[in-house]
């Protein structure tokens, strides 16, 4: 469990983040749920953590920023004198074939996904080795590990973040720091809302469970590698996809 734990959930006022931020809270921990220009609806994921029980605050950034990942993480030690988890969830996409992909539509891409994993990670990596403890788990995708047609962007995005979660580990290990990412399949999002019947129906036949995943059983996974009994693995990249992506 996660009693004392303050932990930091990027990108949280909807789908994947919020499940996390209310699994997190669930199991004890205090959550910071991040958005960055979504503040009717993050404050909706704190009241209904609030009722039933647990502790969350909003804090708007656009992570993306440095400076502004920076003040997340420092409002939090501020406020809280610690920080002991942090999400990196935030993202975002723009897909299209490369033939026809703008280079703004790359780079909000790449900003989005990856920059802000590592200008939120810097930011927490001081206070965590300080106390010689820290979970950061990044949120990647099976787009970064197969790749997928139409989003050279966000499979680019999604692999540079695995490739920083095993470099990062490497770093912080032996000050009690892991650092994992998870690799979620399709899970019914409004990132996934731009998809069309045939090509769900096309996800699920490939997929061995036979369905899309449930925003839920991403929070649980990510709250199995924040919870202290977690603490020997790291580097690791866990796929919950419903066998979609079988390395």
């Amino acid at each position: 469990m996660l009693q004392g734990k303050i932990a930091v959930v990027t990108g949280s006022s909807r789908g994947i983040g919020a499940a996390i931020a209310k699994e997190l809270a669930a199991q004890g921990a205090t959550v910071v749920l991040n958005h960055r220009d979504s503040a009717a609806q993050a404050e909706t994921v704190v009241a209904e953590i609030v009722t039933a029980g647990g502790q969350a605050v909003a804090i708007q950034a656009d992570v993306s920023s440095f400076a502004e990942a920076q003040r997340l993480i420092k409002e939090t030690v501020d406020r809280f004198g610690h920080i002991d988890i942090l999400v990196n969830n935030a993202g975002t996409t723009r897909d299209m074939l490369i033939m026809m992909m703008p280079e703004a539509d790359w780079d909000l891409v790449i900003q989005t996904n990856l920059k802000s994993a590592f200008n939120c990670s810097k930011a927490a990596v001081r206070p965590m080795m300080k106390q010689r403890f820290g979970r950061i788990i990044n949120i990647t995708s099976v787009s970064g590990l197969a790749g997928q047609a139409g989003q050279t962007n966000y499979s680019a995005s999604k692999a540079g973040m695995i490739g920083f979660t095993k470099a990062l580990a490497k770093e912080v290990g032996p000050r009690g720091i892991t650092v994992n990412a998870i690799a979620p399949g399709f899970v019914p999002t409004v990132l996934t809302d731009v998809l069309n019947e045939d090509q769900k129906r096309t996800i699920i036949s490939m997929t061995p469970m036979g369905r899309f995943a449930k925003p839920e059983e991403i929070a649980y996974a990510t709250a199995f590698l924040a919870d202290d009994r977690a603490g020997f693995i790291t580097g690791q990249v866990l796929s919950v996809d419903g066998g979609l992506v079988m390395q």
